[in-house]
């Protein structure tokens, strides 16, 4: 499931200068889409890029930009229910046959999301009934309580996308976590930048993967000869637990930490790994993997700390030259042997039982965390295959 952020800037929220300064907070911090009256299209296309949806006007009225009174663009959505019966303005009909809001979702081409505000029971029905018709389903709970969102989480299926009002970026995590499976997407009503930047961290969170982490043994450390090696230079800094899964063998990936660490030798350079040789594997989002040596500015990579949580990174720089190198072989607890080639250097550490050592430090019988994966690798993608790798 993709997550997603809704920003609510309608005139609701206050005048146009009010409603810019959030929809920019809100682009600069990276929303999803943002919910405007219909004659605030324009405005926003001028702002940025970003998905946008627009409370629906009178069909028969042509809405036009009060700046350079051109009509307005179409929005990527058009939402019902604001001064009508999804907000309460006007009283559900006893029928839903009889809705107007339904009829409208039910044209093609007129509407494409319904906006409910969850005010008794009949409104959770009635949500339920707008989640047949509408791609998007957004409810807005008052005095909200998480009942009516397992209610409607429970019974709305794969045919809307379930938009969670929330006011904070922690009501965010609870619609994400509901019954498990969550709000596809949440609307966020405030103007606090810090507010907006940390809803889109939970965003990006709930869609991370938790990777299970486990322990192997070093059978064998060795010196090798000199082999190209690849530093791994991103656009983000990483904290004193992460860093990357590589190695030479698909199936068992080591966790090198980055170069957090102060050094005699050298400063800290925590945007780096230093992670192996050009053959092996490395991490990337989604599951996949490359080799190092395919790796340019702008790729992605996984980032992942030592208790499994991943996050993502943006590569700026690859730097690949000839250095010394060691050959580590581990036993998994299955039995299984993996191995990979990294540099002979103080700098390059690992986590072991004791905390993080230097590769030089290594020792027969220390334990190392490694990321256990069964099948092969074509591609850079998981396969049922038989193939050997040694």
């Amino acid at each position: 499931m993709t997550r997603s952020v809704w920003l609510k800037a309608d005139s609701d929220v206050g005048d146009w200068d009010h409603r810019r300064k959030r929809i920019t907070a809100g682009l600069e911090a990276g929303v999803d889409w943002v919910l405007v009256d219909e004659r605030d299209v324009e405005r926003v296309r001028k702002l940025g890029e970003v998905n946008i949806a627009a409370f629906r006007s009178d069909s028969d009225v042509h809405i036009f930009d009060v700046e350079s009174n051109e009509e307005v663009p179409e929005p990527d959505a058009r939402i019902v229910g604001k001064d009508g019966e999804g907000d309460g303005t006007v009283d559900l009909p006893s029928d839903f046959s009889g809705s107007a809001d339904l009829s409208t979702l039910r044209r093609e081409d007129e509407a494409e999301g319904a906006f409910i505000r969850i005010l008794s029971e009949e409104y959770e029905a009635f949500a339920e009934a707008a989640a047949e018709e509408a791609d998007y389903t957004i409810v807005v709970g008052e005095d909200w309580t998480i009942i009516p969102l397992e209610n409607l989480i429970a019974r709305i299926g794969e045919e809307t996308e379930l938009v969670a009002g929330v006011t904070s970026a922690d009501e965010a995590r609870t619609a994400f976590e509901t019954l498990e499976l969550g709000a596809d997407a949440v609307l966020l009503d405030s103007d606090s930048p810090d507010e907006i930047r940390a809803t889109v961290d939970v965003r990006d969170a709930a869609e991370r993967e938790t990777l299970d982490l486990e322990w192997g043994e070093v059978l064998t450390i060795e010196q090798t000869g000199s082999a190209d090696r690849v530093c791994v230079d991103t656009g983000s800094l990483m904290e004193d637990d992460e860093g990357m899964l590589v190695g030479s063998m698909s199936r068992g990936l080591f966790f090198v930490h980055a170069e957090t660490a102060e050094s005699p030798y050298v400063a800290s350079r925590p945007f780096r790994v230093n992670a192996g040789a050009v053959h092996a594997y490395v991490r990337v989002p989604d599951g996949g993997t490359k080799y190092l040596s395919e790796l340019t500015s702008g790729d992605e990579v996984q980032l992942v700390n030592t208790d499994g949580k991943t996050r993502e990174a943006v590569v700026g720089r690859v730097k690949i030259e000839k250095r010394p190198m060691f050959r580590v072989e581990v036993e998994t607890e299955d039995g299984d042997r993996v191995e990979t080639l990294l540099q002979n250097a103080e700098t390059i550490k690992v986590p072991t039982r004791e905390g993080r050592k230097a590769v030089t430090d290594l020792e027969v019988g220390d334990e190392l965390k490694l990321y256990l994966e069964g099948g092969a690798r074509h591609f850079g993608e998981s396969v049922e295959e038989s193939i050997i790798e040694q």
